[in-house]
């Protein structure tokens, strides 16, 4: 499918200058649209990487530099990759999770070591992980409940790598202390904080190397935050676990499992993210959302808590979601972003501090490609402008 934003026309992610602005003769063009980095909300440490301390309720380019790709916003600040193979970080660093060698903290983009097959980034309870392009897992930072997966309590301020595999795609990690990661083979691994049953092992015991999750071979996707996951299988169902007093397991109860359980019976889940509430993507476009709802943070156009997936709207255009603590985003496949929930840090990127109870468009630019709250407090997109 092609993209125009004139004068050019992208075809399979390749900008060229299209035939009709072609015809109108030789001349200086600018340059094609690229993937520029943005961030919005509370800015403490440094954490929206604008090299300052001020706080933006509204997308603020982070620098001039481009081929941003994957973010995850943490805690502590982000951890994001760009299309090269880089990894950068920066915001609060007293744990060692910016993975810079140090305490030390950055308002501004800071590239950790100098290797260039970085790949997928996740951030943990002051600490960092991230997937090389080998299949390699390396983590970094704050160790105290063995969320490093390194075997020990020892924390680290650079890169080391967790075992010896090679097979390792997915990771996510959850601000509570506990981590989950999928391999090649389509098991699933946990380790980590265990004291709410929350690596799904159906125990409440830590562990501080990976250990593997049942004995089925078709996860694809995981995602957890706080003390709550949602994974999805091969065959498109929907499986939670762990802490559950909002109903943000989406099993129509508010019951702890320490164990998987699936979500009801559907096989076309495509993508799930959760913390107190709970909002997914389903294969035909239509986004759904549960658990807690005091501040609107489902975007159903009322304060009701539900502990059953309830879809938002009748549309069927959405591809991406972020879910955070009581702030939520998701873009369109037209390239549009929308927000809705808890605003009062500005984090929804409104140029305000209002909350909102049913998705609102940010801005009007249509060639947004990422994005990642860390919850209620601050964002980072990724757009090509």
């Amino acid at each position: 499918m092609a993209t125009t934003i004139y004068p050019y026309t992208q075809y399979t992610g390749i900008w060229k200058l299209n035939a009709a602005s072609a015809a109108v003769g030789a001349g200086t063009w600018p340059s094609p649209p690229q993937p520029h980095l943005f961030s919005w909300g509370t800015n403490s440490g440094g954490v929206l990487g604008i090299g300052n301390t001020t706080y933006y309720s509204s997308p603020k380019q982070v620098g001039s530099l481009t081929n941003w790709l994957n973010i995850a916003a943490g805690s502590y600040g982000p951890i994001v990759t760009k299309s090269d193979g880089t990894l950068w970080a920066w915001g609060y660093g007293g744990f060692g999770n910016l993975g810079l060698g140090n305490t030390t903290y950055y308002s501004s983009p800071k590239q950790v070591g100098s290797l260039t097959n970085w790949q997928s980034p996740a951030t943990g309870f002051g600490c960092g992980y991230c997937i090389k392009t080998n299949g390699t897992l390396w983590s970094w930072g704050l160790n105290n409940y063995g969320q490093l997966g390194s075997g020990n309590t020892t924390g680290t301020s650079s890169p080391n790598q967790v075992g010896a595999l090679t097979t390792w795609s997915v990771i996510t990690a959850s601000s509570s202390g506990s981590a989950f990661a999928i391999q090649t083979n389509g098991t699933l691994w946990s380790w980590g904080l265990n004291n709410l049953g929350q690596l799904g092992l159906g125990n409440t015991t830590f562990y501080s190397s990976p250990k593997q999750v049942g004995s089925l071979t078709n996860w694809k996707y995981v995602a957890t935050r706080f003390n709550s996951t949602l994974a999805i299988k091969t065959d498109g169902t929907l499986w939670s676990w762990g802490y559950n007093p909002y109903g943000q397991l989406g099993l129509g109860n508010t019951t702890n499992y320490s164990s998987p359980v699936q979500v009801g019976g559907l096989t076309n889940w495509a993508m799930a993210q959760i913390s107190n509430s709970a909002l997914a993507i389903k294969t035909d476009g239509t986004i759904w959302s549960w658990g807690i709802n005091n501040q609107g943070t489902l975007g159903l156009g009322n304060t009701t808590s539900y502990s059953s997936p309830v879809q938002i709207g009748a549309l069927n255009t959405w591809t991406l979601i972020s879910n955070g603590n009581q702030g939520n985003f998701a873009i369109k496949n037209d390239g549009t972003l929308w927000a809705w929930g808890y605003g009062a840090y500005g984090s929804l990127g409104f140029n305000n501090k209002t909350s909102y109870s049913s998705p609102k468009q940010v801005g009007s630019l249509t060639s947004w490609s990422n994005i990642n709250g860390n919850g209620t407090s601050y964002t980072f997109g990724i757009a090509k402008t």
